[in-house]
């Protein structure tokens, strides 16, 4: 008895501790858009979309790491009216005809407890990148309750000004200041 006990502690000794692994999820296109909001004229707040997003967030709670890389399609603007969208895709804005995609890399991703509380990384307009710090408003990780698998989704905001990206059109009649709201949903690959 006294043998099986010491080769069980002896067994957890070289076992060592238990972590979690990094766990990667694909960003879910169907559920991801990011959203860009700005003062019209000073009329109204205007709040537009793209439709199409793609990417990886890497998670590792225990470890308190993680990283995020996600594309989007400048190309997908939606106004909600096709001029409009061809206006905002033009040369003077996005020039989607020579940057047809918007990229964010993360270069930390910071946590409270288990839940990542903001990301730092670089976000690359029209050929120009620049440090972008997005603010985590929600964090949700649990099964998906249609796809059963593990799936995580979050809420995040920043601020960026255009003129910082060369899209600085009718500034500052059209708000220089733009802020980022980005709804992503994500599914463990």
């Amino acid at each position: 008895m006294q043998k099986q006990i010491a080769l069980i502690s002896l067994a957890g000794v070289f076992a060592g501790p238990v972590f979690a692994a990094p766990e990667t999820y694909a960003v879910d296109p169907t559920h991801t858009y990011p959203r860009f909001e700005y003062s019209h004229f000073g009329f109204s707040n205007q709040v537009q979309r793209f439709n199409k997003t793609s990417g990886t967030i890497t998670l590792d709670r225990a470890a308190k790491t993680g990283s995020v890389n996600i594309t989007i399609d400048a190309r997908s603007v939606d106004t909600g009216y096709p001029l409009f969208n061809e206006h905002i895709q033009a040369e003077d804005l996005l020039d989607t005809a020579r940057y047809p995609t918007i990229t964010y890399k993360s270069s930390a991703v910071r946590f409270d407890g288990d839940k990542p509380v903001a990301i730092d990384g670089k976000l690359t307009i029209k050929g120009i990148t620049r440090p972008v710090t997005l603010t985590v408003t929600s964090f949700q990780a649990m099964p998906h309750p249609i796809v059963k698998k593990d799936a995580i989704g979050a809420n995040a905001v920043a601020r960026i000004k255009r003129s910082e990206y060369n899209a600085g059109k009718h500034a500052p009649q059209v708000s220089d200041e733009v802020t980022l709201n980005i709804a992503v949903e994500a599914v463990k690959q």
